[in-house]
């Protein structure tokens, strides 16, 4: 298990052999039908060493334990420097003595948009908001190194959680869609405004039992690790007392869904009625698929 520690965070993100992700950027601009797309290819160039080459936190990750994700940029319209966008992000975590890696974050931001003048550096200052391009990136990294520690060890997120509430305490004032508590919908505020209340913390222990409890500890004793899971799934239910389809509990099933089904139809029996209730309580919008798991 990796050792995840507070720190304090640095003023300078030097580069170093030690950076947190594997991420692979894409920028898409066939929506734009350019004919120079060499802006675009710039762009995702700077954009992957960004992501890859900062040292986001002061922990030493080895290659294998680097986490992959990926970042997919679609422009949909631009005009000189101002792009109007969508980001679909998505990470996963590998699971102890497997292959297999389990989806932990899969989220569509439709609120993208930023100013970028090709060749220009994107350096990422904790203390200002000077990029909504740069601000949005760091606020993801963020995000996923945090949901990845949260896994490991309860509570391993929470400095990572809080460098991401920071971005959006810095980004909130300048009126920049995504980040303020006066929009409507889901975003970034809302994320972040969930992810530090003291009653989501179901959402915390939930990410720690459903993995380490459960998919690490499938290789030893797949029933009760199974067992594990289901806990974990059932305890969201608290969330749902407070707040009914929470942004929190719709990214956590935009991610698991298809891996939850994926476990419960198979391998050994356990009991599924109060699992199969949880599920269609605090994730109706996927009830087709929970319809899937029967024994």
């Amino acid at each position: 298990m990796r050792k995840i520690l507070f720190f304090i965070l640095f003023f300078s993100f030097s580069v170093v052999n030690s950076q947190e992700l594997n991420c692979e950027v894409t920028v898409n601009s066939d929506k734009v039908g350019a004919t120079n797309n060499q802006v675009f290819k710039t762009l995702q160039k700077s954009l992957m060493d960004f992501v890859n080459k900062t040292t986001w936190t002061e922990q030493e990750y080895k290659p294998n334990e680097k986490i992959n994700c990926s970042m997919f940029i679609t422009i949909n319209s631009f005009d000189s420097n101002q792009f109007e966008a969508t980001i679909q992000v998505q990470s996963s975590r590998t699971i102890f003595n497997s292959t297999y890696s389990s989806p932990m974050l899969n989220i569509n931001d439709k609120d993208f948009n930023f100013n970028y003048t090709e060749f220009e550096n994107l350096l990422f200052n904790p203390n200002s908001f000077d990029s909504n391009l740069v601000s949005v990136i760091a606020f993801y990294s963020y995000l996923i190194i945090g949901t990845d520690a949260e896994s490991f060890e309860p509570d391993g997120g929470s400095p990572y959680f809080q460098i991401a509430q920071d971005i959006v305490n810095l980004a909130a004032p300048t009126g920049v869609k995504g980040w303020s508590q006066q929009e409507k919908g889901q975003n970034r505020y809302f994320m972040m405004d969930n992810l530090m209340a003291s009653n989501f913390k179901p959402y915390k222990d939930a990410l720690y039992n459903y993995h380490f409890g459960g998919l690490d500890k499938m290789e030893k004793d797949l029933k009760t690790a199974k067992t594990e899971i289901i806990n974990s799934i059932i305890s969201l239910v608290d969330i749902h007392k407070v707040k009914p389809n929470a942004y929190l509990t719709r990214t956590f099933f935009d991610a698991k869904a298809d891996e939850i089904v994926s476990i419960f139809s198979g391998g050994p029996q356990v009991g599924i009625t109060e699992l199969v209730d949880a599920l269609n309580k605090v994730s109706p919008i996927n009830s087709s698929k929970w319809a899937q798991i029967k024994f």
